[in-house]
């Protein structure tokens, strides 16, 4: 053999020994970020899993996983999308008023209880998808709970509004209706407050209305906040 081939077969084996090194490290490294991003996705623990499945079931179970898996799995790229996909999986539960529900005259419940249960009231449902809509994504800004009387049953109703950018008529979300519709298009409903967790609003017509204060001033909200599943704040 000829000592130009020598010299190229070191080389090429030289190569070929840092070409693979690289190749590992990159690998390595697309593990390591895997493991990073995995750890912050959103996770219902075990313990929570395993006291909803004794309480209510395996069903109970099952739906909370179902939950999880929207949250992690969602790549909708458009609004529109994530509102239709989180509207739809939470009006598949059942309407039960709180009194008969959790003996209670008033109780908002968080989305793990909600799910756990399988039913809820208005505000159960809204309180759901605010905080799913939230965690996949849409800012907090474009959304508020907002409190309306439901002309037809002539009685207090929460829904969720939507706002497409500041000052725009909302889309709303609502447990009544499968149908997402401008609040323009619900003359059923009457809108009374709205609220986030920036800021409370009375509602002087369709639109989000005039700021009165901060959230903080609704006792209801800020025990559910204290009950709130980590990740969903």
């Amino acid at each position: 053999m000829s000592f130009g081939k020598v010299v190229f077969l070191k080389n090429f084996c030289k190569h070929q020994f840092l070409f693979r090194r690289i190749v590992v490290l990159f690998i390595l490294l697309i593990s390591l970020l895997g493991v990073v991003e995995g750890s912050n996705l959103f996770t219902i623990s075990d313990k929570t899993l395993e006291s909803a499945e004794l309480k209510y079931g395996e069903r109970a179970k099952r739906r909370l996983l179902a939950w999880q898996n929207l949250i992690r799995e969602d790549v909708s790229s458009a609004d529109g999308e994530k509102l239709e996909k989180v509207n739809a999986f939470f009006n598949q539960l059942q309407f039960v008023s709180d009194i008969k529900h959790w003996k209670k005259k008033d109780y908002w419940a968080t989305p793990v209880e909600f799910l756990a249960s399988g039913a809820g009231d208005c505000e159960d449902f809204s309180l759901a998808k605010y905080f799913t809509l939230k965690a996949i994504g849409i800012p907090e800004k474009k959304l508020n709970l907002t409190y309306v009387k439901a002309l037809r049953l002539n009685q207090a109703h929460m829904v969720v509004t939507y706002y497409g950018k500041p000052g725009a008529i909302p889309l709303v979300l609502d447990n009544l209706i499968p149908a997402i519709k401008l609040a323009t298009k619900r003359k059923d409903l009457l809108p009374v407050f709205s609220f986030n967790g920036s800021g409370l609003w009375l509602s002087k017509s369709r639109g989000q209305g005039k700021k009165v204060g901060g959230s903080d001033r609704l006792k209801n909200w800020q025990n559910l906040l204290k009950r709130m599943p980590a990740g969903l704040n």
